[in-house]
């Protein structure tokens, strides 16, 4: 199976790429599957209803059997670049599972909920397990992306619902 670690940022100066990594990383140790990190930021996403998406998102989306959304708190909530992204794809979604990593200064946990809603809207299960960084603990000088061992325990946690949850859901895709 194959699947979606999506950085929800795309803002400069973004650590979104560091907390992708690290979960890449954390996967690829423990899995025979392949996960894949996405940058929204690739795909230069028009603001919905604004102009023609990028059918290469469509298209990937689409390809993948489950995903990992990386996602920053903005505002209590996930940034727009990834909710744009979201509504950008409708049953591409459909019948696929998802895990969530956050961070933020609350560990980005508001955001993680607000995905877990839209995701529903979207028939994608989103495991339990979230694991979420903190900006004054996880990360030096609030850029670099420093995480302790104790959130392996987590990330594996994640990883293991969201395995099982996808294997479930592609008997019925």
């Amino acid at each position: 199976m194959k699947f979606g670690i999506i950085m929800g940022s795309t803002r400069e100066g973004r650590v979104s790429p560091g907390v992708a990594a690290f979960v890449k990383e954390v996967a690829d140790q423990r899995s025979e599957h392949e996960f894949e990190i996405i940058d929204i930021l690739d795909y230069d996403l028009p603001f919905l209803g604004t102009g023609e998406g990028d059918k290469r998102w469509n298209d990937k989306i689409a390809e993948l059997d489950g995903y990992i959304f990386v996602a920053q708190e903005y505002n209590h909530s996930m940034s727009a670049a990834l909710k744009n992204a979201i509504d950008h794809a409708r049953e591409e979604w459909f019948n696929k599972a998802a895990g969530i990593v956050s961070y933020g200064s609350a560990g980005g946990v508001r955001a993680a909920e607000h995905i877990r809603q839209v995701m529903g809207e979207q028939y994608v299960a989103v495991v339990r397990t979230n694991p979420a960084f903190s900006l004054f603990t996880d990360f030096e000088n609030f850029s670099q992306f420093r995480p302790g061992d104790h959130h392996l325990p987590g990330i594996n946690d994640m990883l293991d619902e969201l395995l099982l949850w996808s294997e479930a859901f592609k008997t019925i895709r």
